[in-house]
C-alpha cells in the first residue's frame, strides 16, 4: 500500500486529470525535477495552490501522474477490444489460440503508444527511474503494474484469446522493453513494419515463459 493518502483532496476527477496531464508534459520536457506543484499549476493554467490542494505532497503528485498514464493505457486497450473480433468466424478458428490476433493487438498498441501517445510513456519511464530513489513511488508503481497484469489477462479473455495468465508477466516485460526502445528512438522509425516482428516476439516469448512454468500451451 502507498503510505500516504492522495485521495483526500476534492473529488474533481476532471481537474485531477488536468493536473496529471500537465505533469506528464513537464516530465517529458524537464524530467522529474521539473515537476513541482507550482510548475504544474502554471502549465495547467490553474490558480496557484491548486495542485497542492489536490496532491498533498510531491510524491502524491508523481503517483497520480503514473496512475493517469496507466488509466489512459487501459482505456486504449478497452477501445481496441471493442473492434478486435474478426468478422469471419473461420478466421478466428484458424488463428490457433489467437496468436495472430494477439500480435495484431500488440502491434497496434505499440504504434499508438510510441507514436501519438509517446509522451505518456516517456513520462512513465521517467517515473520508473525516479522510483529507484523513492520507495513509496516504487511501491505505488509496482501496485499499478500488478493491476495492469490483471487487466491484461481480462482483456485477453474479452477478445477471446486463450493465452494463459502465466504468459502475461513476461509479455508485459517484453512489451515495456520494446516500447522503451521505440519511444526513445526517432519517431519516424515507428512503423508497422518495425513493430510487427516485435509484437510476434512478445507473444511467442510469453508462451515460452508459460511453458517454462509448466503450463501446457500446446493449444495456444
Amino acid at each position: 500500500m502507498v503510505p500516504y493518502d492522495d485521495r483526500v483532496p476534492p473529488p474533481n476527477e476532471q481537474r485531477r486529470a488536468q493536473l496529471a496531464d500537465a505533469a506528464i508534459e513537464l516530465l517529458v520536457e524537464s524530467g522529474v525535477h521539473g515537476v513541482t506543484h507550482r510548475a504544474v499549476d502554471r502549465r495547467a493554467g490553474l490558480p496557484a495552490g491548486t495542485a497542492s490542494n489536490y496532491f498533498r505532497s510531491r510524491e502524491a503528485l508523481l503517483v497520480a501522474t503514473a496512475r493517469r498514464v496507466i488509466e489512459q493505457h487501459q482505456a486504449d486497450m478497452a477501445q481496441a477490444a471493442q473492434s478486435a473480433a474478426p468478422p469471419d468466424p473461420a478466421a478466428r478458428a484458424g488463428d490457433l489460440g489467437g496468436r495472430t490476433l494477439a500480435s495484431e493487438l500488440i502491434a497496434g498498441s505499440l504504434l499508438l503508444a510510441a507514436g501519438p501517445h509517446r509522451n505518456r510513456y516517456l513520462a512513465i519511464f521517467e517515473l520508473r527511474l525516479e522510483s529507484l530513489r523513492r520507495p513509496a513511488l516504487a511501491a505505488a508503481i509496482d501496485e499499478l503494474m500488478a493491476a495492469m497484469a490483471a487487466f491484461t489477462g481480462d482483456h485477453h479473455a474479452e477478445v477471446g484469446l486463450s493465452i494463459p495468465p502465466a504468459a502475461v508477466p513476461a509479455m508485459l516485460v517484453m512489451y515495456g522493453g520494446a516500447l522503451f526502445a521505440l519511444v526513445t528512438g526517432p519517431v519516424e522509425l515507428v512503423t508497422p513494419e518495425a513493430v510487427r516482428p516485435l509484437a510476434v516476439a512478445i507473444v511467442e516469448g510469453g508462451l515460452a515463459a508459460a511453458r517454462d512454468a509448466g503450463i501446457d500451451v500446446s493449444a495456444q
